[in-house]
C-alpha cells in the first residue's frame, strides 16, 4: 500500500508530526484571500510534483465566495460573496482545474444592475435610487431570500446541488459546473430553509434540518429525503418532516449550521447563539442585515435533543451542558446504550461577527488584536446515556473509555460534561472543518478525524487526530493556507486511515501558486502536489466525486 506514491523530500518545516504550534509575533496579512477573482471556465493543466496514485480518479469539488462587490457596492461579510465553484479533476496521475461562478438569481440580478440588489447574511441591499420614493419605501417590506449557494455541495436522489442555509438550492452539473434549476425547499415541505450539511444513510436516504416560522412560533424540523427518484426530473418530492422540536424560546430559536446523526438517532444541538425572529422580520425595514439579529447569550445552557430518526419519536430526556458555540459535528455513534457525540466547540459565540471582511483584510497589529478576540474551536466529546444508568446528583462516566460525565437532574434532564479529544498540540490553534472516513465510519465507532488548524481566521495547517490517544499529526507550510481536508479511501481498504487526504492549499502571495495536495492519510506525509498559476479566495466546503467503476 505504502508504495503507491513516491514520497517527496520534506520541504523545510512543511511536515511536523506531533508538533505543537508556537505563537507568532505578527500574523501574516491574508487580505488577498478575501478579494474577487476571475473564474476559470475552461480546464487548465497543473504542474504535478511527486506521484499521484493512478487509482484516484474523480473530482474534488469545492465551494465558497469568489466575488465581493458589484459596481461601487461592496459586501460586508465573508459569507456574502458570490458562490464560486471549483473542480480539481484527477485522472491518470494528472490534475486539471476549472471554476465557474454560480449563475444564481442573486448573481445575475446584481450583475445586470451593477450593484447589490439582493441582501445577504451580513449585507443589506439598498433601494434602487432610480425608483420613486414610494417604490423605495415599498421595497423595504419585501424580504427576498438569496440563492447564493456558496457553502457546500450536497446530494439528493443522485443529483448534485450547491447549498447555503436559505430555502433555495441550485442543481449543478458537477462535471461542467454549469448552473441548472433552482429548487425551493418550501415547495415540497414546510420549512424555511435547510442546512448545507445533510447526513446520509448507506442506502442514500438523506437527513437534514430546517426551521419553520409561523403563527404558532418557530420549530426545528428534522427532514428525511428518500434515496431514489420515482420519475424523471423529480427533485425533492417525497421529502417529509420526521419530527418537529419546539425551541426554548419561541421567538428566539438557536442558530445552527449542522447536526449530529448516529445509526438510529438525530441529535440536534440547541446552542446559545440565538436568532431574534422579530429583528429578522424588521431587518429590511430598518436597513439592517440578518447578522444583526443574531446574539450570543451565554447565560442560556446548551441543550441536546435526541430523536429516533426512524419513528420521529423524541427521547423523553433532554441533555444539557454549559453554553458553547458549534458549527460542525465530527461524528456520532451508539455504544452501550449511549450516543457518543463529537463536535468542534467554542466557548464564545462571537465568530460570526468577527468574520466581517473589514476584519479579514486587516494587517499588522490590527490583525493580531482582532484575531485575539476569536475564540478557538476544539474537538470535544459528549456521551448521552439513553437508559436509566444515571443517578440523581451523581456524576458518572457512562462509558469506561471516555471521561465525559452525565448527572441526572430531575426526571427528564441530564447534565453533561465533555471530554477533550486533543492534546497540547492544538492548545494554541484549535481545529475546524472536521472530516472523517465518512463512507465507512459515519455513525460508527471510529478512531481518526482530520481538520484544519486555525491559528488565524482561516486554516493554516492540516491536522490528523487520534481520538484514542489524543495525539495529532500536523502538515504545515509557511505562507500557505489549506482548506477543508477530504478523505479518499484506498480501493478495498481495510484499516480506517488507509487512504489519501486531498486539500486545496491557497496563498495570499501573488508570486506563489496554489496547489492541490495529496497526503498519505496514515502517516500524514506528502505524496504529491498539483500546482496552478491562479489565485483562489478562501472557501468553505467540498466533496470528492469518484469516477472509479
Amino acid at each position: 500500500m505504502r508504495a503507491l506514491g513516491a514520497r517527496l523530500a520534506l520541504r523545510g518545516a512543511a511536515v511536523a508530526r506531533g508538533a505543537s504550534f508556537s505563537s507568532q509575533a505578527e500574523l501574516e496579512c491574508i487580505a488577498p484571500l478575501f478579494h474577487t477573482v476571475q473564474e476559470t471556465p475552461q480546464p487548465i493543466p497543473t504542474r504535478v510534483t511527486g506521484t499521484i496514485p493512478k487509482w484516484i480518479r474523480g473530482s474534488l469539488l469545492r465551494n465558497g465566495p469568489g466575488k465581493f462587490e458589484f459596481g461601487n457596492d461592496e459586501y460586508n461579510h465573508w459569507f456574502d460573496g458570490m458562490a464560486l465553484m471549483h473542480n480539481f479533476k484527477i485522472e491518470n496521475g494528472s490534475v486539471t482545474y476549472m471554476s465557474k461562478f454560480l449563475q444564481s438569481d442573486s448573481y445575475t440580478t446584481n450583475k445586470r444592475a451593477n450593484r447589490i440588489v439582493i441582501s445577504e447574511f451580513g449585507t443589506i441591499a439598498m433601494p434602487d435610487p432610480c425608483k420613486s420614493m414610494f417604490d423605495r419605501f415599498l421595497s423595504k417590506f419585501k424580504i427576498v431570500s438569496t440563492d447564493n449557494c456558496s457553502v457546500n455541495y450536497v446530494l439528493y436522489k443522485g443529483d448534485y446541488y450547491v447549498s447555503t442555509e436559505t430555502n433555495f438550492m441550485r442543481k449543478v452539473d458537477p462535471e461542467t459546473l454549469d448552473t441548472l434549476e433552482k429548487v425551493d425547499w418550501s415547495k415540497f415541505i414546510a420549512v424555511n430553509g435547510a442546512t448545507a450539511h445533510p447526513h446520509y444513510d448507506p442506502d442514500g436516504t438523506a437527513y437534514n434540518m430546517g426551521n419553520s416560522y409561523g403563527i404558532s412560533g418557530t420549530r426545528y424540523n428534522i427532514i428525511r429525503v428518500p434515496p431514489q427518484k420515482t420519475s424523471a426530473g423529480e427533485t425533492l418530492e417525497g421529502a417529509q418532516v420526521v419530527c418537529s422540536i419546539e425551541p426554548k424560546e419561541k421567538t428566539k430559536p438557536s442558530y445552527y449550521h449542522s447536526f449530529g446523526m448516529s445509526e438510529n438517532y438525530v441529535v440536534f444541538v440547541e446552542q446559545s447563539l440565538k436568532l431574534n425572529i422579530s429583528k429578522i422580520l424588521l431587518s429590511q425595514i430598518q436597513g439592517k442585515a440578518i447578522l444583526r439579529s443574531i446574539s450570543w447569550e451565554p447565560e442560556q445552557n446548551t441543550v441536546f435533543h435526541v430523536v429516533n430518526k426512524h419513528t420521529g419519536k423524541k427521547h423523553f430526556t433532554t441533555f444539557h451542558t454549559k453554553a458553547f458555540a458549534t458549527f460542525h459535528q465530527i461524528n456520532a455513534y451508539e455504544d452501550q446504550n449511549c450516543i457518543v457525540l463529537d463536535l468542534c466547540c467554542s466557548d464564545d459565540g462571537g465568530a460570526l461577527e468577527l468574520f466581517q471582511l473589514q476584519n479579514l483584510r486587516k494587517s499588522g497589529v490590527d490583525l493580531n488584536e482582532t484575531v485575539k478576540q476569536l475564540a478557538k474551536a476544539y474537538p470535544r466529546r459528549f456521551v448521552l446515556p439513553l437508559g436509566s444508568c444515571v443517578k440523581d446528583d451523581v456524576a458518572i462516566q457512562p462509558l469506561n473509555y471516555s471521561s465525559a460525565t452525565a448527572t441526572k437532574q430531575g426526571d427528564r434532564k441530564i447534565w453533561c460534561t465533555y471530554e477533550n479529544l486533543h492534546d497540547h498540540t492544538l492548545d494554541s490553534c484549535g481545529l475546524e472543518f472536521p472530516q472523517i472516513n465518512y463512507a465507512k465510519y459515519n455513525t460508527k465507532k471510529y478512531r481518526f478525524f482530520y481538520g484544519c488548524g486555525f491559528q488565524h481566521f482561516i486554516g493554516d495547517s492540516l491536522i490528523k487526530v487520534d481520538v484514542e490517544t489524543k495525539k495529532a499529526k500536523v502538515w504545515k507550510e509557511d505562507g500557505y493556507y489549506p482548506s477543508e481536508p477530504i478523505f479518499v479511501p484506498y480501493p478495498n481498504s481495510v484499516e480506517e486511515d488507509d487512504g489519501v487526504i486531498l486539500s486545496a492549499v491557497l496563498t495570499p502571495h501573488k508570486n506563489k501558486n496554489i496547489f492541490l495536495i495529496f497526503l498519505d492519510a496514515k502517516d500524514f506525509t506528502e505524496i504529491a502536489r498539483a500546482e496552478a498559476p491562479i489565485q483562489i479566495p478562501y472557501g468553505f466546503h467540498g466533496i470528492f466525486l469518484s469516477q472509479n467503476t
